[in-house]
């Protein structure tokens, strides 16, 4: 049997306030929390509570003033957990790091100091030539969140904003088939007596999977369809036999459209081999009065109806009769759910950063970590983000050794 000399040699009864000061580290990250400026954007990628962790383990965090308003936290909020308000853009653009939601404007990027660091989304349709090529020019190091894998290569902020947004889907489906927002009047689910209404859902993705069990659990019919057997499989044996599975057969998706009353877009574009796209035509097939609800505008769009929208184009419209939703992140109808999870997986990425010492270190020694990254000092080393902007993409490892 132990002693109790012996634990407290190794530290079992060291107080508590004790180890919380010896855990602090001694490379203090900087950290800049700046305000979203665009439209209905109200996420931020952390919460008062994830804050107070990093303070409270010896970093300091920048907040802008009102950044945290739109999901309901104040500056107060922030400040109590250990944050610096500051007032002004140019202030909190000096940080070391900084952690954004959507891709910088370019405006932005001019505030941002030389080879300093940034970890957003990488969404296409939002992040212009001109603040990629100034981020070039001013040397900065990059990560985008939906590139980023865990220990065990899952895409964990890509997964949990799947999932938020698979959920909502349904509740926004419910909410535009009924009479108060202007639809055919169903109830989605089902009733003794009345057909359940039917759900076709294309992609059996995280995004899939979680609308598919919120309609069922409602009593609706619900059909995925998907070019992997695999993924299938898995969605077949997580939500049981009464859910309708099938690859992409064209005569089997060509009925279960003619008698959908919701479809929603749930593939995955982002660094897969092929692009699957539902043909106008198939659109057309549909009943009138019926919803389609892309979740994949940001990602260029599973429709051809919904493809390549502008944002002139409006986010709720009709073609051949059938409504469209095309709203971009809604994850933003459920900012505060949506920044809690966000925070959940940016915390403990935060604290490894701190103990490397340094985003090339991190970079070097956490490939999950390594794969977020798309600009290292300006340097494109990611074809999937280099591409879209008709650049070449560089080896990574080149310059790693270099720098």
């Amino acid at each position: 049997m132990e002693t109790n000399d012996n634990q407290r040699e190794r530290g079992a009864y060291i107080p508590q306030e004790l180890l919380r000061e010896i855990c602090q580290v001694n490379n203090r990250l900087l950290i800049g929390i700046p305000r979203e400026r665009r439209e209905e954007e109200r996420r931020l990628p952390l919460t008062p509570e994830a804050v107070g962790m990093l303070t409270d383990y010896g970093h300091r965090v920048l907040v802008e003033t009102g950044a945290g308003l739109g999901i309901n936290y104040s500056d107060n909020h922030y400040s109590e957990a250990g944050a610096e308000i500051v007032d002004t853009p140019a202030a909190v653009y000096q940080a070391d790091i900084i952690l954004k939601m959507l891709p910088p404007l370019a405006e932005e990027v001019a505030l941002m100091r030389p080879r300093s660091a940034l970890f957003s989304l990488v969404q296409f349709n939002m992040f212009t030539q001109q603040a990629f090529e100034l981020m070039m020019a001013k040397r900065i190091t990059a990560l985008a969140y939906e590139l980023m894998a865990d220990q065990y290569n899952h895409l964990p902020v890509l997964n949990v904003t799947s999932e938020i947004e698979g959920a909502a889907a349904i509740t926004i489906a419910s909410e535009l088939l009924s009479n108060t927002q202007g639809g055919k009047g169903i109830l989605l689910g089902g009733i003794p007596g009345v057909s359940p209404t039917e759900v076709v859902i294309i992609g059996a993705g995280n995004a899939g999977t979680v609308a598919a069990r919120a309609a069922l659990a409602l009593g609706a019919s619900v059909k995925v369809f998907d070019d992997d057997i695999h993924k299938l499989r898995i969605i077949q044996q997580a939500l049981g036999r009464g859910l309708f599975t099938s690859t992409f057969h064209p005569n089997v998706l060509r009925n279960a459209f003619l008698s959908a009353d919701v479809v929603i877009g749930a593939m995955r574009y982002i660094n897969t081999r092929h692009r699957y796209v539902i043909a106008a035509d198939l659109v057309r097939t549909m009943k009138k009065g019926a919803l389609v609800i892309d979740l994949r505008v940001s990602q260029g769009g599973c429709f051809e109806t919904t493809c390549c929208l502008s944002k002139e184009d409006p986010a709720i419209f009709e073609r051949y009769g059938v409504l469209h939703y095309c709203k971009l992140n809604i994850s933003n109808r459920v900012a505060r759910t949506t920044s809690m999870a966000y925070s959940n997986i940016l915390v403990p990425t935060l604290f490894s950063l701190g103990d490397a010492g340094s985003v090339q270190g991190l970079i070097k020694s956490d490939n999950g970590f390594r794969r977020g990254v798309y600009m290292y000092c300006g340097k494109t080393v990611n074809s999937y983000v280099s591409d879209h902007f008709n650049l070449s993409s560089n080896n990574l490892d080149l310059y790693l050794s270099a720098f």
